[in-house]
Parts: C-alpha cells; structure tokens; sequence
C-alpha cells in the first residue's frame, strides 16, 4: 500500500526513519543494540524455560538430562538473540570466519580441555554410570552424592560437607562406586579370630546373632538375587581360613542403605565383641603370641656380677684377664726362707 507524501502516516514513518538513523550516528549505538538484543533473548530464554520444564522433566525419566535439555534451550535463544544484534548492528560474519581460520589454531589449543570435558560430559550422560542423587564412592575413597551433573563437570557433595567439583573429562578416567544405583542393598564383611580352643559353631552362632541385632542390617527374608548368583539375606559366619595365630571367621551381611555404612559396621562390631565377650562362651577372641625358648643349643649367657665376689673379679672372666704374680710369688718365697736360716 503507498500512501501520498502529504498523509500523516507517511510523515510519522519518515520520522521515525529520521530518529533511526541519527540514533545509528550516535557513539555506542552498535554495543547498545547488540546489549538490547541480549536482554531481550534473557527474558524470552526465561520464559521458555518456565515454559517447557515441567513437560521436559515429566517426559524425560533422568533428571540430569532433563535439565541439560534446559540449559540448552536457555543458552541456544540467548546465543541467537546475540547474533541478531550483532547481525543489527552491522558486524559482518565473513569477517569473522576469516579471523577464525587464522587464529584457530591457537583457539584450539587454549579449548581443547574445555572441548574435551563436553565430549565427556555427553559420554557421562549417555553411559549413565550414576544419576543425580545417587551416592557414589571414588577410587580414592570420597564419598559423597552427587549434586549435579552438567555437560562440562560433575558437582559431588561430600559426607565431610563440602563441595568437589571434576571435570567430566577426569570423571571418566576415575573408578567409581555407584552405591545406590538401583538396589540401594549393600553387603559388607568383618574378619574376626578366634583361638583354636574356641568352640567355632558357638561363635559363628554368635557373630551372627550379634549382627541381627542391629536395626540397619537386614535380618533375613528371601535370597538375594545379583546377576545369576543368589546370596543369603540374613547374616552369614563361615570359617574363612586357619590362621598362624588363630581361626579367622568372616561374617558377611546386607546393610538397608548404604548412606552410614561406617556407623553400622561399628555397631555390628560392638555387638560381635559383646557376644564373645559372654562368661558363658566358649570363645576367645586371638590375637598374635610369641614364645621365647631357650634350650641347650640356644647358646650361653653370660652375666657379670657387680657385687658378692671378692674384689669384684669375675669368676668366669679368662685367665688373660687375671694378673699374672708367679715369678713374684717364688721370689718373696725364697726371700723369707733365706732369712729364716739366718736367723
């Protein structure tokens, strides 16, 4: 539709064309345009986001890739609100790939890592080896929950009340224990040792009474069933191995949760050494002895005596050590016979 140049509508749009182009001359009318764009991509990001996450989380099981798909959708319109406004103000894109392919070396050696850790960090949520929430266990013994999983690093918070961030690319390359994945069950094991005296039936009864006496430790019921094997629910004590100083008996039993693994086995612990600490057990618990035995082939002993001697001489010291006076002797002999005669 073209209106005549003497219409009100076609003055207000030549106005308005007018204003637009002396807000262009103006210094920093490009870094504010780019700027308007970026908040306007802040809010419509925001909005989308309030938009589609109740039907992501409810649609997608795993929450980590639920809200690895949000983040997406939040960084994808505030990116390409930022290239609108780059696009508005001007900038000119070929540019850019030119300057690229010139410093594109030196960028990928400075993004590399980073690079990295978002391919880990894809592997990490597609492999599925632990999911927000769960409690896992590093190979250096850490032990946490893990707080977030995001597509550059995994947030752990530790049981000491603090926060360990890694890196995906280093998560991948550790050894982790997921100890709630899917059966939150976790069984555990104490060595305990026993003389040969001991009457063994009395005290495996007993190590396993004493671990069905704590709340925490699953008392019994149907078989456990992991992978193909089938272990007992309840506690088990099997005469492991003869010792050098004993009979050591393991006890093996399940845990409900894994989340005080270390209050439990204290518990249990306290339990078993109350049992076999009963007057009316035949059980001693062993611990490592050493016999000292001397014999005719073990050698002599020698021992100085400091006092009760005359003078101090040591009966068994050898002859080299006494003085020699024979000579002296003989001399005052024929001395005192000599003046004997005389007289």
């Amino acid at each position: 539709m073209v209106f005549p140049e003497g219409t009100p509508i076609a003055g207000v749009v030549s106005r308005l064309a007018g204003l637009g182009s002396r807000l262009a001359d103006l210094p920093g009318a490009s870094v504010l345009t780019v700027l308007a764009s970026v908040a306007v991509g802040v809010v419509v990001a925001n909005f989308l986001v309030r938009l589609i996450g109740r039907p992501v989380a409810r649609r997608v099981s795993r929450q980590s890739v639920a809200q690895t798909i949000v983040r997406g959708v939040r960084v994808g319109t505030i990116g390409a609100a930022l290239l609108v406004g780059l696009g508005a103000a001007g900038f000119q894109f070929s540019d850019l790939l030119l300057g690229t392919a010139v410093f594109s070396a030196v960028i990928g050696i400075v993004l590399a890592p980073l690079v990295g850790n978002f391919i880990n960090g894809v592997f990490v949520l597609a492999d599925q080896p632990f999911e927000i929430g769960d409690m896992i266990e590093l190979e250096d013994g850490t032990t946490g929950f893990v707080e977030d999983i995001t597509i550059r690093y995994t947030k752990i918070f530790t049981l000491d009340n603090t926060f360990l961030v890694v890196p995906n690319g280093t998560m991948r390359e550790r050894d982790v224990t997921n100890l709630s994945a899917e059966d939150e069950r976790t069984r555990r094991s104490i060595d305990v040792l026993v003389t040969y005296e001991s009457d063994v039936p009395e005290a495996r009864r007993r190590i396993e009474r004493a671990a069905r006496d704590c709340d925490a430790v699953i008392d019994g019921g149907p078989d456990i069933r992991i992978g193909v094997a089938r272990y007992m629910a309840g506690p088990d004590c099997r005469l492991h191995e003869f010792g050098d100083n004993g009979i050591l008996l393991r006890l093996r039993y399940w845990v409900k949760k894994p989340y005080k693994l270390a209050k439990v086995q204290s518990d249990v612990n306290t339990k078993i050494r109350q049992r076999l600490g009963d007057p009316d057990a035949n059980v001693t618990m062993a611990y490592p002895h050493r016999h000292l035995v001397f014999d005719d082939t073990s050698g002599v002993a020698r021992v100085e005596a400091e006092s009760g001697t005359p003078g101090g001489v040591d009966p068994d010291a050898p002859a080299a050590a006494t003085p020699d006076l024979s000579d002296d002797a003989e001399s005052d002999r024929d001395d005192l016979s000599g003046g004997g005669a005389g007289q």
